[in-house]
């Protein structure tokens, strides 16, 4: 109820500057009037979105809501980070609570067909994955059958779990645990043999244990296609594509390489393409109810893609492989900035 009086409200209440014109958007006008964005992660996720030695939110998620307040608001700095469960995420976003879930979200039909959202595009290629203690024997996930297994609730990998025991004629029993601090724990004792999440977190979660990493192993198979994305509540289209383009707006940025650093004296580039994106040219960000320079302040705030993933995903030992960009054998490919 808070957000819709605000979004009628904002463009009374927004001084004049940049920022300040009615976008078309009941979400970025709420967003504008707050003067924050509500961003939801994880919190506990080393890599995409935790708390650091300052209690800072930092990781590459964090940096995505960065990259979107840098957009609407010209700010990076105007995110309030709110840490949700795999089980309450999506209610979250439904009821208002966030404007944006940035939460290692799985782009799945059922996801979108029936909760109200969409998913604005793929931040990180992932699949589901296997975790297990070194000192098992383990090597390959056809070892587990019969096995314990700890699974968050309410996720994607509950399902590709049971498919993939049941196309291999395998059983096995999940410990479902809707804490992911007392699931790892409850694999660390040997309550689980084996812990499956995307193996993104799985390596994550590894890389946390420190010197004890060395006593799980991450098993080779990947055993599901899982696209993380951005999620919005459906209903708001111009919110939809700030969303959508920002992420695609940090991929042409590696690909033209316009970084942090170098994108002031960018502006003065004879490059057309270049030119567009950093809003020098054309009116793309006004059409979609941002400042003309909206990618400009991502690019110059945030940076671009390999600028987040370097310092968050790459300490992990995660390689790149299907996140790379096209041009370099990955799967990320920006369409047309024009």
């Amino acid at each position: 109820m808070l957000r819709t009086m605000l979004s009628c409200l904002a463009a009374t209440l927004l001084a004049s500057g940049a920022f300040a014109q009615a976008s078309g958007s009941p979400t970025m006008d709420a967003i504008r009037a707050q003067g924050v964005l509500a961003c939801g992660v994880s919190g506990t996720n080393p890599g995409f979105a935790f708390a650091d030695s300052r209690g800072e939110i930092v990781g590459s998620e964090a940096d995505f809501c960065r990259a979107v307040a840098a957009a609407v608001l010209g700010d990076a700095t105007k995110v309030r980070f709110v840490k949700l469960t795999s089980t309450n995420r999506f209610t979250a976003l439904q009821s208002g609570e966030v404007d944006l879930l940035v939460r290692t979200a799985t782009w799945a039909l059922g996801r979108e067909a029936s909760l109200g959202l969409l998913f604005t595009g793929v931040t990180f290629y992932d699949g589901t994955g296997f975790l297990v203690h070194a000192a098992s024997g383990v090597r390959s996930a056809k070892g587990l059958d019969g096995a314990t297994i700890c699974v968050l609730p309410g996720t994607t990998t509950e399902l590709a779990v049971t498919d993939y025991f049941r196309r291999h004629g395998m059983t096995f029993t999940p410990v479902l645990i809707d804490n992911v601090s007392e699931l790892r724990s409850a694999f660390r004792s040997g309550r689980c043999d084996s812990y499956s999440t995307d193996a993104s977190a799985l390596a994550s979660f590894r890389h946390s244990e420190g010197a004890a990493a060395e006593q799980l192993s991450l098993l080779p198979e990947v055993v599901s296609k899982e696209p993380l994305g951005p999620v919005v509540r459906k209903g708001d289209d111009k919110w939809f594509d700030a969303v959508r383009w920002i992420g695609f707006a940090m991929l042409a940025a590696e690909e033209l390489d316009l970084t942090s650093g170098s994108v002031e004296a960018a502006l003065a580039s004879p490059n057309p393409d270049i030119r567009r994106l950093l809003g020098v040219d054309g009116e793309l960000g006004r059409a979609m109810g941002l400042d003309n320079r909206w990618a400009f302040n991502v690019i110059r705030q945030v940076g671009n893609y390999a600028e987040v993933w370097d310092p968050s995903i790459a300490p992990l030992g995660i390689p790149r492989t299907q996140n790379q960009l096209w041009t370099r054998g990955g799967l990320h490919y920006a369409p047309p900035i024009r």
